[in-house]
């Protein structure tokens, strides 16, 4: 925390995205932060949707027995209009020894408290969730870098192959990788580490495709092919994927734990497929299907290049999904 000084905090701080982790870590370290310059500072936590404008007036008035205050701010795209127009108006001249800190998942709604809070001169924090495979990989690298270790690139592709795209599993896997290791983290170390969990990589090939993340189903097949894994397994994920989503589409957009009866599985497993099956139409889904059965049927049959079939396939399911034909 060197270098921090009560000059250098900002009075606004707006965590900008819908990324729990990182939302959850830019609030960590604001407080830290205060903490380095105001060991005693008072912290207080509230949900923007369940505040009055007289409790937030109360909250940011000068305190008789002085001292800095960090408010901290949850949902803030629930804040009433009234209460909204009453922080846009203490942004204006915010007190020095307050911080303020808003959360807001930013989007539509509470856009114009977004908006204003900027206005104003707020410090944004960004913590939107992570599109793509590159994102991700940027992501763990600078965690390594976090903490004083150092990641090749092919060694963060190889860690999201093992661990999958959840920031949280991710994060929890770098400070693993960090402790148990001297901070040197290549694609061996990473393969060394993960071997025992190859069994989880054909369903990792299968998510991915299904939402059409051809990266990152492919970084997944191949680390999965790199280290070991029978090819039958990862076609049966791959048709299994399909067949869920197919199902859980034709079912309609019930309730989990209602259709589980129904359709025979697990609420949770009807949960996951209901959110892949967007972008999916029935014909894509026909398509992904046949896909699918052509690569069992090589895999399964003894085809010369199997990697190559289920990379075909890969691409052919990915393909369906965006339209039809292949």
């Amino acid at each position: 925390m060197g270098g921090v000084t009560a000059a250098s905090l900002p009075p606004i701080l707006l965590v900008l995205g819908d990324e729990e982790l990182l939302a959850t870590r830019a609030v960590t370290e604001a407080v830290a932060k205060v903490r380095s310059v105001d060991p005693d500072v008072d912290v207080r936590e509230y949900q923007a949707g369940a505040l009055t404008v007289g409790e937030i007036a109360e909250m940011l008035s000068p305190s008789l027995f002085g001292g800095r205050r960090v408010l901290v701010l949850r949902a803030g795209q629930d804040a009433r209009k009234d209460l909204a127009t009453a922080l846009l108006a203490y942004a204006k001249n915010p007190d020095p020894d307050v911080q303020l800190v808003v959360l807001h998942v930013g989007g539509a709604k509470g856009k114009a408290f977004a908006d204003g809070l900027k206005a104003a001169g707020a410090t944004v924090v960004p913590a939107m969730k992570l599109k793509g495979h590159r994102e991700r990989v940027a992501f763990v690298r600078e965690e390594i870098r976090r903490s004083g270790g150092k990641c090749t690139e092919d060694a963060a592709e190889a860690l999201i192959a093992a661990v999958g795209g959840d920031l949280r599993d991710l994060a929890a896997a770098c400070s693993q990788l960090i402790a148990d290791t001297d901070g040197r983290i290549g694609a061996d170390t990473v393969a060394r580490y993960y071997r025992g969990r190859v069994e989880v990589t054909g369903f990792t090939v299968a998510d991915a495709t299904m939402i059409g993340d051809v990266p990152g189903a492919l970084e997944a097949l191949r680390w999965a092919l790199h280290v070991g894994v029978d090819p039958v397994p990862i076609a049966d994920a791959l048709a299994d994927g399909v067949r869920t989503v197919a199902r859980v589409a034709a079912a309609g957009r019930g309730d989990p734990y209602q259709l589980a009866s129904t359709l025979g599985m697990p609420a949770w497993k009807i949960k996951n497929a209901q959110q892949r099956a967007r972008g999916w139409t029935p014909e894509g889904l026909v398509e992904a299907m046949r896909a699918a059965a052509e690569c069992n049927a090589a895999v399964k049959g003894g085809a010369d290049d199997r990697a190559y079939a289920l990379e075909k396939a890969v691409f052919s399911v990915a393909a369906a999904r965006r339209g039809g034909a292949r």
